[in-house]
């Protein structure tokens, strides 16, 4: 550091703008209306420098973050010489104004200290509703943009600390939820002029001089600490192949391709071969593409480097126009959010084969989205959750339960707020008995939640995943467990697609049953501590015939290990597998047994799709 930017207050001022980023963020947690906000903390909110560069992150949503580049150089492009104090700009378009899909509106607010432009405060929030031709305006069956709700470009909603009335006018007109979307947007607005007032005091302490000096020399600093960790990995192509299950009743499956290429102290991000655009809204703009890749090499990299935009430098990311996770207009994107989290899925499987001990095996999938939505009592209802919390095992420990996505950083919503809000009753959420990947270090259980109408009738939408093609294994860990979406479980029950391409008609009584997938193995079944596997049993996590088939673990009626039994099994086992032509799906015939569903919802085994992994 300079004299002017002495190692202390560098750290001072680093320090301030990570605790203005976080309040920010507890602003927005305090004072939300909606519940995909408050209690799932879809949102972001982040810190940028003059020239719209990244210099600090909020604590939520972190696929948000690594968007937050193209949005801004947008925004500083288009308003650089309009920018007044006290303007305030909201944006959500993902073609002209670097925004991800509708939903997703960032209010940003200028930050000016004695007259000058010296940085920006960003908010990012998901809107419960947006308008389009489905509540929550997350159809996945919308076929182009303009299906999915209000665009907007870059416009000032305030002006030089003026409202624009207009701005609130056709926002109250165009979404079902106007209080509540109003709310939420007003939410951003305390949190970017909060920061706002701690930022100039920040610099009025330190001096706008001594900033702009170490926000340079940050950027920098990142860049060099990124670099040097790319410098450590071999030279070379590093290639993964992973599947999204695709859309409806006759699903297509989709390719993620991927291949990371490592030259010296730079990294590129390369989806070339990966499959086109398609009629749905999972299509993936290209800012969510270049933050996935960000965020699964900060991952697995030295988690100490700062967050400045400089660290970007170094990793360029190459995506075909036309692809899906670039998708040219007017190609619906309402729905994302699943590419980002699957290609999270992709990068890690191919950083995995550069840093096996930094990597999981693969996790549930990433976040579904079900929205159950109607009116009642007169009144119009959106209930809609991002649902994780089902990771991969790594080479040294069992995949977390209950933890959310490295994604999201989100959290489940709590079942007595979604029945005070909402009329639905939640009449089952918890873990899944015999789910997960086996593995020397198993995956983490699939969790279970059935939701029972209350309304009179109602519609449901459905984003979710891996079904088909199963959360991968690594080192001769198993395959997690498939996803399912089931219509009043029972006799009758209906199995509904991963990503049904119509609303769902749902009546009162109804109960829908979503069952995510289960967190992938890593390393051999048999080579599990047969103690820790009879603490599964113990904990009601798997059962004693689960494990004498899966793991080969022989339990005494007292629940403890049976050593001689136990070897034998194991080694009866070993040959058994040996023999196969194929990688072995038996564990999956216990697997939801237990949840004592109406019929077998697995039919036949040799449907899924298993680890490109394990088979190696």
């Amino acid at each position: 550091m300079t004299a002017s930017t002495d190692p202390i207050t560098a750290q001072v001022i680093r320090n301030a703008l990570s605790s203005i980023a976080d309040e920010m963020a507890l602003v927005i947690m305090r004072t939300a209306h909606s519940a995909i906000v408050r209690d799932s903390m879809d949102y972001s909110t982040g810190l940028c420098d003059r020239e719209g560069r990244v210099i600090a992150h909020g604590m939520t949503m972190a696929l948000h973050l690594g968007s937050f580049p193209d949005a801004m150089q947008k925004l500083v492009a288009k308003t650089r010489d309009d920018t007044r104090p006290g303007d305030i700009f909201v944006f959500n378009d993902p073609y002209v104004a670097g925004g991800m899909h509708l939903p997703d509106v960032y209010i940003v607010k200028p930050m000016f200290v004695a007259g000058e432009l010296e940085g920006y405060a960003c908010s990012l929030v998901h809107q419960t509703d947006m308008g389009g031709l489905a509540p929550g305006s997350t159809a996945v069956y919308a076929q182009e943009i303009y299906q999915e709700g209000v665009r907007i470009p870059i416009l000032k909603l305030y002006d030089q600390g003026q409202p624009n009335e207009t701005f609130f006018e056709i926002m109250a007109l165009n979404n079902r939820l106007p209080e509540m979307v109003s709310g939420d947007m007003r939410s951003q607005i305390a949190a970017v002029t909060n920061a706002d007032r701690a930022f100039v005091r920040l610099l009025e302490k330190y001096g706008s001089a001594t900033f702009r000096a170490f926000v340079e020399e940050m950027h920098d600093r990142s860049e060099a600490m990124m670099r040097e960790e790319i410098a450590k990995i071999p030279d070379g192509d590093y290639s993964f192949t992973d599947f999204v299950d695709g859309l409806g009743e006759t699903p297509e499956e989709i390719v993620l391709q991927l291949t990371l290429r490592v030259a010296g102290d730079e990294i590129t991000i390369d989806w070339t071969g990966t499959s086109g655009e398609v009629k749905g809204a999972i299509n993936c703009p290209i800012p969510f593409t270049k933050a996935a890749g960000y965020m699964a090499i900060k991952c697995v990299l030295d988690s100490d480097i700062p967050n400045f935009e400089g660290f970007t430098r170094p990793i360029k990311t190459i995506a075909p126009e036309g692809c899906i996770v670039n998708p040219r207009p007017p190609a619906a994107c309402a729905a994302r959010a699943l590419m980002g989290w699957r290609m999270l899925d992709t990068l890690f499987g191919a950083l995995g084969r550069i840093l096996p001990d930094n990597t999981p095996a693969a996790g549930e999938g990433g976040v579904t989205f079900p929205v159950i939505a109607g009116r009642h009592n007169g009144q119009a209802f959106v209930c809609t959750e991002t649902l994780a919390g089902a990771g991969g095992a790594l080479n040294w420990r069992d995949g977390e339960h209950g933890i959310p996505n490295p994604g999201g950083n989100g959290t489940n919503q709590p079942v007595e707020m979604i029945e005070a809000q909402f009329p639905v009753l939640i009449t089952r959420y918890g873990l899944v008995q015999n789910s997960g990947g086996p593995g020397k270090y198993r995956g983490a259980p699939a969790f279970v939640r059935e939701y029972r109408l209350l309304a009179d009738d109602a519609g449901l939408i459905m984003r979710s995943d891996r079904r088909r093609h199963l959360p991968y294994g690594v080192d001769g860990g198993y395959p997690g467990t498939p996803c399912y979406n089931i219509l009043n479980p029972g006799p009758d029950q209906q199995v509904l697609p991963v990503m049904p391409m119509i609303q769902v008609p749902i009546q009162s009584g109804d109960i829908f049953c979503h069952i995510s997938a289960g967190g992938a193995g890593n390393g051999d079944p048999l080579d599990r501590d047969p103690e820790l596997v009879a603490q599964d049993v113990y904990l009601d996590i798997l059962t004693t015939d689960y494990v004498a088939d899966v793991y080969g673990v022989i339990l005494t009626a007292e629940g403890a290990v049976d050593a001689a039994a136990t070897e034998a099994k194991r080694a009866e086992l070993a040959a058994a597998r040996a023999a196969m032509s194929g990688p072995d799906t038996g564990y999956l015939s216990h697997y939801l047994a237990p949840l004592n569903l109406g019929q077998p919802v697995i039919e036949d085994e040799r449907l899924f799709s298993c680890s490109p992994l394990a088979a190696e």
